[in-house]
Formats: C-alpha cells, sequence, structure tokens
C-alpha cells in the first residue's frame, strides 16, 4: 500500500511540474517598451492555454500571444474576428528573448478594440 501511495504521489508531482512548465508566465515580456503593431493577420489559433496570431506587420511578421479563449470569447473577440486577411493592431510588450514575439494587451479590429487583459 506504501509503494502505491509513493507512485500516486510521484506521478501527481510529475503532472503538476509538466502543467506549469507548459503555461509560462509574463516576466519573459518587457513591459517597459510597449509595442503597437498594425498588420495583416496571416495565421491565427483560438485554441488554450493562449490564442496567438501571425501578424504581418511592415518590415517583420510578429507571433502574438493573446488571451485565452474563454476571455476573448467573454469580451467579444471570437474565432471569426481573427479570420486570416483582416487587417489588426495589436498593443502589447516583446518578447525579452524571442525578437519575434509579443504579448498583446489590447487588439483592435475594424471599429472594435478588445482589452485582453
Amino acid at each position: 500500500m506504501r509503494t502505491r501511495a509513493s507512485v500516486s504521489l510521484a506521478l501527481f508531482l510529475l503532472l503538476v511540474a509538466t502543467a506549469s512548465d507548459a503555461h509560462h508566465g509574463w516576466s519573459g515580456y518587457d513591459n517597459s517598451k510597449e509595442l503597437s503593431l498594425t498588420g495583416v493577420i496571416r495565421e491565427a489559433g483560438y485554441e488554450h492555454p493562449h490564442g496567438h496570431l501571425r501578424l504581418e506587420a511592415p518590415g517583420k511578421t510578429w507571433t502574438v500571444v493573446l488571451a485565452p479563449p474563454s476571455r476573448m470569447e467573454r469580451r467579444g473577440l471570437t474565432a471569426k474576428d481573427l479570420s486570416v486577411g483582416t487587417e489588426a493592431t495589436v498593443v502589447g510588450y516583446p518578447n525579452r528573448t524571442d525578437a519575434g514575439e509579443m504579448r498583446a494587451e489590447r487588439i483592435t479590429i475594424g471599429s472594435k478594440t478588445v482589452e485582453l487583459r
């Protein structure tokens, strides 16, 4: 019985460690350097833990980390809004180590602006 409890505890700890590693913290983004980018959506994902975009802005294509789909949906940003070919403006912060990635604080598509955080 003691061995079964030890194995169960070890598996639980492994699952917790794996789940926490899969979700990144926001300290990897430099909130002292706000970016505002306007471009065309070339790819969009509306999945957990965070949605994402590939935004083609002048001179560079960015990976944009969005909010979780449930939050975007509650705030009125649907998967359809993020259609490929749509122009969007995102305001957020660059990743400290990946020069091609940013975390979006808000997104504007057409006349709709949605706060993501």
